[in-house]
């Protein structure tokens, strides 16, 4: 096994930094700090090996709402195959598309391999709770793969103004509450440290034994207190290493968290590589 899994992977392929996100992308850099590149996964794939890391690939399609062709799963897997021991892929699908969403998704998860869903509600315009989606989730859980659920503030539209339409409400953690108790089987993880709401999903972690958290989006400097307090110790069992790279280097992450007092090497293990190995099923 890879010494961490980054949870929290997209491409900085011109198929997404230049077509399913193409708006999006220059506030985002502005937002992050960092010129994010179009590069070949070629040279991605060098630097997890590198690293001596995994990395969870997320395709995109969020179409419904923003017009924007999606970065298909098809696509995904395709890289996955050709770097099975940097790479696994989670499944993208708009969830306003109904029933082919939740074909669409079956066949990403029995014929393509994925090993996960992906969802942005804040991007994809929905609140995760409501029960029209529920055949989708029940889907995503008779296959047995984890869904991941993009949390709190975004660097998509930061700084924009109305922040491009995209309305942070979707983001609440709360609404995944529901989702993990309306579907105990179904693994669920928040994607980066919920901010402003991470009170909200350190409750729900501690309340949902199906619920986790990726620390993507976030240098570990800037990651909330609280939230480090809670990893070291009494949440250590549910908190995942994830970069968000393209715009924040997993070398960096690695390098900050590394440098971070008070972890055991056992609560380490589990947040940079046990948690996910664990979830993942590897």
């Amino acid at each position: 096994m890879p010494k961490a899994i980054d949870m929290h992977v997209h491409l900085p392929t011109e198929s997404w930094l230049q077509v399913a996100i193409e708006p999006y992308h220059k506030p985002a850099e502005k937002f992050f700090r960092a010129s994010v590149p179009v590069r070949a996964m070629d040279e991605v794939a060098r630097l997890y090996e590198d690293l001596d890391i995994m990395g969870v690939l997320l395709a995109w399609d969020a179409e419904t709402a923003t017009k924007l062709k999606p970065l298909s799963n098809d696509e995904v897997a395709e890289i996955v195959g050709r770097y099975p021991k940097q790479f696994i892929g989670f499944a993208s699908v708009d969830p306003w598309k109904g029933e082919r969403a939740v074909e669409e998704m079956e066949r990403a998860i029995t014929k393509l391999g994925m090993k996960g869903a992906k969802f942005h509600p804040g991007i994809q315009a929905f609140y995760p709770h409501d029960k029209q989606f529920y055949k989708l989730y029940e889907t995503i859980s008779a296959l047995g793969v984890p869904a991941l659920f993009h949390t709190g503030t975004s660097g998509l539209g930061a700084g924009m103004p109305g922040g491009m339409g995209i309305k942070l409400d979707y983001t609440r953690p709360i609404w995944l509450d529901h989702v993990a108790a309306d579907f105990p089987h179904l693994t669920v993880i928040g994607a980066h440290p919920s901010w402003p709401w991470h009170e909200e999903m350190l409750a729900i972690l501690a309340h949902k034994a199906n619920v986790y958290m990726d620390l993507s989006g976030w240098a570990p400097k800037y990651i909330p207190k609280m939230i480090w307090d809670e990893a070291r110790k009494r949440l250590q069992d549910k908190i995942l290493f994830g970069s968000d790279y393209p715009f924040i280097s997993p070398r960096r992450w690695l390098e900050e968290f590394d440098a971070m007092e008070g972890f055991t090497p056992e609560a380490r293990e589990k947040i940079l590589c046990g948690n996910a190995r664990r979830i993942l099923k590897l």
